[in-house]
């Protein structure tokens, strides 16, 4: 990091007077950091500044890790290089790595070089991994042990790095190579008989662990199901290179399913409302021109009937309940598919059974409604063979919708695609072309 860089000139902003930003810095004493980055939130740019100066650092540092990403980044474009530095010294290295991230690559090297050489070459190595990995979500701060340690000494290492450590609820046994060869929750050693060597506690142990570039996604499910607080990851030779902590984990999660109801709908899976409108626009403008490609079809389908709904003019008031009934139906099976695939790793055999599961749901749902929808309309109408045409519609589409809607996240994921991106897209061509051919085209055949 010999080169210089310089910061882009921020616009010029007239920080609060000392003594109101006092004031105002006295709310944040004794708050935690969640509620104090809520705080933040509120104020004016220039408070935010001016309250971050009157801070300690280390506080500052745990507000500003806990704001909101967009927040974040021009909070600390707009501070001092020495003071954006200052607070990113103090933060954990993953939390440091995350706030860098949203900064150009000018901003992030013009920061670094502010940085204590061990700390700055800590945080650009996490900046190396990808984001939605292992590699960078963890933690590098971690408790390692030597095997040929005793508990005594163990417990007495761990109290002394304790302070630069994430809370330890496990330490990390490696070898001469810094090969991960087990993990020990702190409970298991206060426990320990004193005196007894780390190495007879890791005796038939199983060591789960992540590799540096294993999907994020598949991180949280791990944890998840082993209940673990942390899960170490490793290099491709077994070497510890850091831990991702449950609190990762509740991130990634509520990340996830973000980006599943975004994606959903064809919106940007990293949209938010602070997102500029015109990267919003490009965003979505792409699956808005294939929708409009999609209703095409379901418009072709009902030109095709024309005559038919000329002849009756009724069929066309009771269209849309046949492709909104069907089109309901499969947004349910898509969003239970869409969750299964979200909490589950992936299982081919159990993801084709569940589809097989979706289409039986879909045919008794199909059935009860339909007989419903046959007194209804009969009861309306006096019209028995349209109430039935009606009835057996709606019921078929309903089956297709099941189908379609617990079909498109597989064949998706399948295709190597996000099972989620645009599905309710696809969802409403098939149920709305296919409701539409059914219902005309029996209209069509027993009715004229």
């Amino acid at each position: 990091m010999n080169e210089k860089h310089e910061i882009p000139a921020s616009p010029e902003l007239t920080p609060a007077a000392p003594a109101e930003a006092e004031a105002v810095a006295v709310g944040f004493e004794n708050a935690h950091p969640a509620d104090g980055a809520d705080l933040l939130e509120d104020l004016p740019l220039a408070e935010q500044m001016s309250v971050l100066q009157s801070l300690d650092t280390s506080d500052a540092a745990d507000f500003v890790a806990e704001m909101e990403k967009h927040d974040r980044a021009v909070l600390m474009r707009a501070l001092s290089p020495d003071l954006a530095a200052d607070i990113l010294e103090e933060m954990s290295p993953d939390d440091a790595a995350d706030v860098l991230e949203d900064l150009d690559a000018a901003h992030q090297q013009a920061l670094l070089q502010r940085v204590e050489s061990d700390e700055a070459q800590e945080i650009e190595t996490l900046l190396n991994f990808d984001s939605d990995t292992a590699g960078g979500v963890m933690n590098t701060e971690v408790t390692v042990l030597e095997q040929n340690l005793t508990v005594d000494q163990a417990i007495a290492l761990i109290r002394r790095a304790a302070e630069e450590s994430e809370i330890p609820y496990y330490a990390y046994v490696v070898d001469d190579q810094e090969h991960l060869v087990g993990v020990v929750s702190l409970r298991n050693l206060m426990l320990a008989r004193p005196g007894k060597p780390l190495r007879e506690m890791l005796e038939n142990q199983q060591l789960i662990t992540a590799t540096h570039d294993t999907d994020k996604e598949e991180v949280a499910h791990l944890i998840s199901h082993y209940n673990f607080l942390a899960l170490p990851v490793v290099d491709a030779d077994g070497r510890l290179l850091g831990v991702v902590t449950h609190d990762d984990v509740i991130d990634i999660i509520h990340e996830e399913a973000s980006e599943d109801m975004l994606g959903m709908v064809g919106a940007g899976q990293n949209e938010t409302v602070d997102t500029p409108w015109l990267r919003s626009v490009t965003l979505r403008l792409p699956w808005l021109v294939i929708n409009v490609a999609n209703s095409a079809v379901a418009a072709w389908v009902v030109h095709q009937f024309e005559g038919t709904i000329a002849q009756m003019a009724i069929l066309a008031a009771l269209m849309p309940i046949v492709a909104n009934q069907a089109g309901n139906s499969g947004q349910q099976s898509l969003a239970v598919m869409i969750r299964q695939l979200a909490m589950e790793t992936w299982d081919r055999k159990r993801a084709w059974t569940a589809v097989l599961r979706e289409s039986k749901i879909g045919l008794l749902n199909g059935l009860m409604v339909g007989i419903l929808v046959l007194c209804g309309v009969f009861v309306l109408t006096h019209h028995g063979d349209l109430a039935a045409v009606m009835a057996l519609a709606l019921g078929l589409d309903m089956v297709v919708g099941n189908v379609a809607g617990a079909m498109i996240p597989v064949v998706l994921r399948e295709l190597g695609r996000d099972p989620a991106q645009a599905s309710s897209i696809f969802l409403t061509t098939i149920t709305d072309s296919t409701g539409f051919f059914l219902f005309l085209g029996l209209a069509n055949v027993l009715l004229l």
